[in-house]
């Protein structure tokens, strides 16, 4: 969840999401098992955000307002593109970029929704996104034994 606060308002989000697609490997006889892909992903995300709007008037005095939105259910789709290289024994790094866009909201609120999780702020049509990632390769089956020369 996120929450962001300042003298005149609080702002509460919390929720989860996930996301699901295809990456299409260009390095597939790599022998160490580099890989440069794009791929696609859906997202969706099921969240839950309030809002207290705080104000002071010298002639109408103290006013408070909260404004919620309960179970909200956004989908969106992403394009992605990204590198993960082997640095030492079972231990790659790698990036991946994502390129956010299509988001449509379903949920009955009070506000329009404005932090989405797994999705960013919904303040422009597309989204920009960057991970670092650090993968262990366990081995799960033994290799198969090198054929003998004759």
């Amino acid at each position: 969840g996120r929450t962001y606060s300042n003298d005149s308002a609080d702002y509460v989000n919390d929720g989860t999401y996930w996301r699901a697609g295809v990456d299409v490997n260009f390095l597939l006889k790599d022998p160490e098992r580099n890989m440069f892909f794009i791929g696609m992903r859906y997202g969706r995300s099921t969240f839950s955000e309030n809002m207290t709007i705080r104000s002071f008037d010298p002639i109408w005095g103290h006013f408070e307002k909260e404004y919620a939105n309960a179970e909200v259910n956004s989908r969106w789709l992403e394009l992605t593109s990204g590198i993960r290289v082997k640095i030492w024994r079972m231990i790659w790094l790698g990036y991946t970029a994502r390129f956010k866009f299509g988001l449509k909201n379903k949920g009955d609120g009070e506000m329009l929704p404005h932090d989405i999780p797994g999705y960013g702020r919904t303040n422009k049509d597309t989204y920009w996104g960057f991970n670092y990632q650090i993968f262990i390769r366990i081995p799960v089956r033994k290799q198969p034994a090198p054929p003998q020369e004759k």
